[in-house]
């Protein structure tokens, strides 16, 4: 696992061979957006304090949805730590290990990527504490606003800080050869929508689930990718140049 720094003192990204997640300073009090793969506790917990602190002072899991390289040390560092853990209600039950995780839409090209995906170790049934919904507001970074963002999964969220100008989109964006949306989406149509909506936030700084962080020009980036008509990587089956994104579910 990789430690980036993406804005001095406030927000590191943690990234593992698929996926990252996001660490968020409010002062000493720490929010971690997605959770690394199942048995990585560990070094999540290394990495806090390499930057000086104290994973004690983890307050919450903010989970962006129920796949397995986002969920995955969220029991164990909530266990430790007890911070809570939060997802959006639809989503919920299948982090709990109550519902199977929902099949997505594949196209051809995907599949080899998904089944990739695959070797990411599966998350073990994880609590959730706090179930929200779109409007909700968490008490970090200002103000953490969360934008149900479907598509993806059925409860898919992302996380706006207004204050900030900070957008965390999970896997209903990535970036990764281009601003793109997110692959094997339950629902594409809805994927599409919820793209637009969460570019429409135009954010200074956007996190993805996959891909580095936009720092520069993220508004007009999303915007741009969010109006580009037919070109979404998902309605183009033959493509010589199509981007390799990582994904699990």
């Amino acid at each position: 696992m990789d430690l980036v720094e993406v804005l001095p003192q406030r927000l590191h990204m943690l990234r593992f061979p698929i996926g990252q997640a996001y660490l968020w300073q409010d002062g000493e009090a720490l929010t971690l957006v997605d959770a690394g793969y199942a048995g990585s506790a560990a070094v999540i917990e290394e990495a806090v304090r390499s930057l000086g602190l104290d994973p004690r002072r983890l307050e919450r899991i903010v989970l962006t949805h129920c796949h397995r390289d986002h969920v995955g040390a969220a029991e164990e560092l909530a266990g430790r730590w007890g911070a809570q853990v939060v997802a959006h209600r639809l989503d919920a039950p299948v982090v709990r290990g109550e519902l199977p995780v929902p099949d997505p839409d594949l196209l051809d090209w995907e599949l080899p990527l998904y089944e990739h995906g695959l070797t990411v170790p599966q998350a073990p049934p994880t609590r959730v504490d706090l179930e929200v919904e779109d409007g909700e507001v968490l008490p970090f970074g200002g103000g953490a606003v969360v934008v149900h963002a479907p598509g993806h999964t059925p409860g898919s969220i992302g996380i706006h800080l207004p204050r900030h100008g900070v957008l965390f989109a999970g896997d209903c964006i990535a970036a990764v050869g281009q601003v793109m949306p997110g692959v094997f989406n339950v629902d594409r149509g809805q994927a599409r929508a919820s793209f637009r909506r969460l570019a429409a936030l135009s954010p200074s700084v956007a996190c993805f689930g996959h891909g580095d962080p936009l720092t520069e020009g993220t508004a007009a980036a999303l915007r741009t990718a969010a109006a580009a008509e037919p070109a979404l990587p998902w309605e183009v089956s033959c493509r010589s140049d199509r981007p390799d994104p990582q994904d699990t579910p």
